[in-house]
């Protein structure tokens, strides 16, 4: 039997890379993301074509739309075995810790955490609901990132929230392993996307610089085959992690 996975924020960037590579390892999809479906459709488009997959719009931020994704991808394919929490945002202007205002505070964590929060506990309910179908009874994936364990300090409300998703994976892994579902953590570094776009000068003066010891930029493509090793049967001892995609970033040198 086929398996279903919901991709959030699945239509650009890393999302997409990951809804291509989970539908190459013949997973059904639910992308979710915050612009209509005929707005993406170009992106859609590059899906595999045998790919099985439905469009769900909304915001991450709020509580009836979490609903609806985790209704429409039971009515569509009968329940979810993947969930990987890949929306977020960042800050809409980058400014000092010292001038942060709360709107922003509010709006970032509001996406990336507290949004993370909620649709997993509810697609960790509709999980609880099905039979386990093959070695265990689903997976759940947060991408959160290098941020959550280094400072930066022009966008603090970022590096909080992806620490906070760090938090929910092991809060989650620990409540749910009993339960046959497994939870785990993937934290890019420097990814070649739209949010890093704006400050490609400066992370390419850090590669050249040798801050990264695989002295490139990582591709979508990177964190989707960690997804893809995660949400497959390869590590069923193991829960609560997190695995670098960073190309060395977080090793400390001398």
């Amino acid at each position: 039997m086929k398996k279903t996975a919901i991709v959030t924020g699945g239509t650009r960037g890393i999302g997409l890379a990951i809804a291509r590579r989970l539908a190459e390892d013949g997973f059904r999809l639910v992308i979710f993301g915050r612009k209509t479906q005929a707005d993406n459709q170009t992106k859609l488009d590059t899906l595999p074509d045998a790919a099985e997959w439905i469009y769900v719009q909304g915001d991450l931020a709020s509580s009836g739309d979490r609903r609806t994704l985790v209704c429409r991808a039971v009515e569509s394919f009968g329940g979810v075995h993947v969930l990987v929490n890949n929306a977020g945002v960042a800050p809409r202007v980058r400014a000092d810790l010292l001038d942060m205002s709360e709107e922003s505070w509010d709006y970032v964590v509001g996406v990336n955490t507290k949004g993370s929060m909620f649709l997993t506990q509810a697609v960790a309910r509709q999980m609880l609901k099905q039979p386990v179908e093959g070695k265990k009874r689903g997976t759940i994936i947060n991408i959160s990132s290098c941020s959550a364990a280094v400072s930066s300090t022009s966008r603090g409300e970022y590096c909080v929230s992806k620490a906070g998703v760090s938090m929910l994976t092991k809060l989650y892994a620990d409540r749910l392993a009993g339960d046959g579902i497994l939870v785990h953590e993937i934290r890019p570094g420097v990814i070649a996307t739209d949010m890093t776009s704006p400050v490609q000068e400066k992370y390419d003066r850090l590669i050249a610089s040798g801050v990264f010891p695989i002295a490139r930029w990582g591709r979508p493509e990177d964190v989707a085959a960690a997804v893809s090793v995660f949400a497959g049967d390869a590590f069923l001892y193991t829960t609560g992690n997190y695995i670098d995609v960073d190309g060395g970033f977080h090793i400390s040198r001398l």
